[in-house]
């Protein structure tokens, strides 16, 4: 394990310890893991940080699963363009609830046409509560420096919708709203999307002292399937059949932490990257144009 942080390897150390685990290093930069002889890293760093280090270790011959999104804009994921297709090929990205299987059965659903279509999709994400913990609020009026909500937060959202409509969406309108004054950027912000066969209504919000639910409503013809963004949890009524409720074990996290790793080790053995780096950019795109969209009157449109 690594971190430039003095103060982050204590904390590291501390639950290696307390875990009894003697036979993890702690070292220092990236320069030390590649000098290690490892076999691939995973990133979990801010995007800002990402591009750098990605490319570092791909080039190194090594595989890597990095945390979203790619990079906090397009420009910052030109850095990408020095790798070679084998290089980029050995990035995956950490676009974790992919894997979920209630977006597999969402999938099933949509494909075999059993809610209808047209469908009308509405996505509410909301996260980070201004909750007066200082160290909290450094990190997100830190990260707003970086880009509102959509950025951190739509490389999830945009992944699965592209995911569940086979293809990525078209922006036909977006708004902002910064809710307190200093912020950096909008901290709730939205839009509205077509993708092939759904319209999809998009908000994505943080840093307010309540926050409203995180869920993903589809309704089409068919019927309704309601998902909860927090648990997963899926609740599907189809017209003229009883309510059918899907709850997966073990918790989200776990589950797709697990499955995560599984696609890594994958990747390691010489499969190929699920996410891919290309998938990541994909919903960086998308992300960025809503949120060029939404700012380019003013902060609030």
């Amino acid at each position: 394990m690594a971190d430039p942080s003095p103060e982050r390897r204590a904390v590291i150390g501390t639950e290696l310890a307390r875990a009894g685990r003697d036979d993890v290093a702690i070292l220092d930069d990236l320069e030390a893991v590649l000098a290690a002889g490892v076999d691939g890293v995973v990133l979990a760093t801010p995007p800002w940080v990402t591009p750098d280090l990605a490319v570092r270790a791909a080039q190194a011959g090594i595989a890597v699963l990095a945390e979203k999104p790619v990079a906090p804009s397009i420009e910052d994921a030109d850095r990408y363009r020095v790798l070679d297709a084998d290089q980029r090929a050995r990035i995956q990205i950490g676009l974790t609830y992919r894997h979920d299987p209630a977006l597999d059965k969402l999938r099933t659903l949509i494909k075999d046409g059993a809610l209808g279509r047209p469908l009308l999709v509405r996505a509410s994400i909301y996260d980070e509560p201004a909750d007066g913990d200082p160290a909290h609020d450094r990190l997100i009026t830190e990260t707003l420096k970086h880009g509102s909500p959509v950025i951190h937060e739509g490389a999830h959202v945009f992944d699965w919708l592209t995911s569940l409509f086979g293809g990525p969406g078209e922006i036909d309108d977006a708004w902002a709203l910064t809710t307190r004054p200093g912020l950096a950027a909008p901290n709730l912000i939205g839009g509205r999307l077509t993708y092939p066969g759904a319209t999809v209504l998009v908000e994505f919000g943080w840093y307010t002292p309540i926050l409203p639910g995180c869920v993903l409503i589809f309704v089409g013809d068919g019927g309704l399937a309601t998902l909860d963004g927090g648990s997963f949890g899926l609740t599907v009524e189809l017209a003229g059949r009883p309510l059918q409720r899907y709850e997966f074990q073990p918790d989200r996290a776990t589950r797709c932490f697990d499955r995560q790793a599984v696609r890594f080790a994958d990747l390691l053995a010489g499969g190929r990257a699920e996410p891919s780096l290309d998938d990541g950019i994909a919903a960086l795109i998308t992300s960025q144009r809503l949120q060029q969209l939404a700012t380019s009157a003013g902060t609030n449109r």
